[in-house]
């Protein structure tokens, strides 16, 4: 008998329907003899409607009363899931983040788990119940409710694995695991049987939604197998795991693109000792994530320094700047927002060489202008206009041998037809 964590995301809960649906899958999880816990998202776009409220009453919203509005989300889902479970005969028992012992530190929005203790969550499953937790949340040392971050339900999950030291930590999502590349960019994507912790990091920050990376992360640091599944089938996914053999074998993993991000280049620069820690000690003051940096050569005492950060940070980054420009006796800021950055993902590229002179050939054959270059040990990531990231990533999928003789097709299932996939097989 396995002890098994079944995280469900907003589009797994979205309805009625498919909450039921939930149920009916974890009571087979238990009828097959294995103790489950379920860790439940917010249905659908119930976070976003929450923001949009907060924001027709307040433009600027105190976090700790956004951390109290948001939490509701996941607690509807939480309860709706048990009711759902004990309607087909079977007795579950549904959490808070802070009932399921989830302790955070006190940075509301994005707060980080400091501790989980499991007792209440173990004493249920003992008591024959299928817990029920709230996703997203916890507690800080004040008792004042904190969430995550987005995406953080997935946190969440892996942390309750942990303390409970589950046999591995299911994901069910619209996806049915890890692809070699988005199948919606690239149709010959594969997807993955098994992919290790650093690759799946890797992937993550370079703009794969399909896990957080600070799951991730939490995974890794604690060697919580992960199984990234189908919400609407029983095929199996994508496990994330320490050992993985096709890493021997495989140079690039995988090809990752995020289009959430802004080029910003401060012009005219000085080269001083101790500017460039002026500017972006500035950012960082101002929480503003910068990614990849680029400096240019300097030319007659001035240089450029670019630097790419979300989208959701430009305002920041634009207050900050405005401010440290004039100190520094820059001469201009030019913004770039439509970008994209395409990632080559593997960690077989450490022992071989020639990853950067193919990528950069494929990607100049194609036509396709490099903006900006960032690399790791595991890593290789260009910035590309935006318009050329999707034949970027399909150009460098099929260079390194990636491509799959399948080809995906995205579809849209009826409430009927998910019931049919998940009664499948019972």
């Amino acid at each position: 008998m396995s002890l098994i964590v079944c995280k469900f995301g907003g589009t797994s809960v979205a309805s009625p329907e498919r909450i039921r649906n939930v149920a009916k899958r974890l009571i087979r999880r238990k009828q097959e003899g294995h103790q489950v816990v379920a860790v439940v998202s917010a249905m659908g776009k119930t976070t976003d409607e929450l923001v949009g409220l907060a924001a027709a009453v307040n433009p600027n919203p105190p976090t700790r009363e956004m951390d109290r509005l948001l939490s509701t989300g996941e607690q509807v889902s939480m309860s709706l899931l048990a009711m759902a479970i004990e309607a087909r005969g079977y007795s579950a028992m549904s959490f808070t983040g802070r009932q399921a012992g989830i302790v955070t530190d006190n940075t509301h929005n994005k707060a980080k788990i400091v501790s989980v203790d499991s007792k209440r969550i173990l004493d249920a499953l003992d008591a024959g119940y299928i817990p029920v937790v709230a996703g997203f949340q916890g507690i800080d040392a004040n008792g004042d409710i904190t969430t995550l971050g987005r995406g953080g339900s997935d946190t969440t999950a892996v942390a309750v694995a942990w303390g409970i030291n589950a046999d591995v930590c299911e994901i069910y999502s619209d996806v049915d695991g890890v692809y070699s590349a988005d199948p919606r960019v690239c149709p010959h994507a594969r997807k993955l049987d098994e992919i290790s912790y650093d690759d799946m990091l890797e992937m993550s920050a370079a703009g794969s939604g399909v896990l957080q990376m600070r799951a991730v992360e939490f995974a890794r640091k604690f060697n919580v197998v992960i199984h990234s599944r189908s919400a609407f089938s029983d095929a199996e996914g994508t496990y994330v795991k320490e050992g993985c053999d096709m890493m021997e074998e495989a140079v690039i993993t995988g090809i990752a693109h995020d289009t959430s991000e802004v080029k910003v280049t401060v012009r005219g620069v000085p080269d001083a000792t101790g500017v460039a820690a002026k500017v972006f000690s500035a950012l960082a003051g101002n929480a503003v994530n910068t990614d990849m940096i680029i400096q240019n050569i300097s030319d007659e005492g001035f240089t450029d320094i670019s630097f790419t950060c979300p989208a959701g940070d430009l305002a920041r980054a634009k207050e900050t700047l405005s401010r440290v420009v004039p100190e520094i006796k820059a001469r201009e800021v030019d913004i770039d927002e439509s970008i994209a950055k395409v990632s080559l993902v593997g960690t077989g590229m450490k022992s071989t060489p020639g990853v950067a002179a193919r990528a950069f050939t494929t990607l100049g054959e194609a036509g396709i202008n490099i903006l900006a270059i960032s690399t790791s040990p595991i890593r290789l990531s260009v910035v590309v206009d935006a318009g050329q990231a999707a034949e970027a990533v399909r150009q460098l999928h099929t260079a390194f041998g990636l491509d799959s003789e399948d080809v995906f097709e995205e579809t849209q299932l009826s409430a009927e037809e998910i019931a049919a996939k998940m009664n499948k097989g019972r």
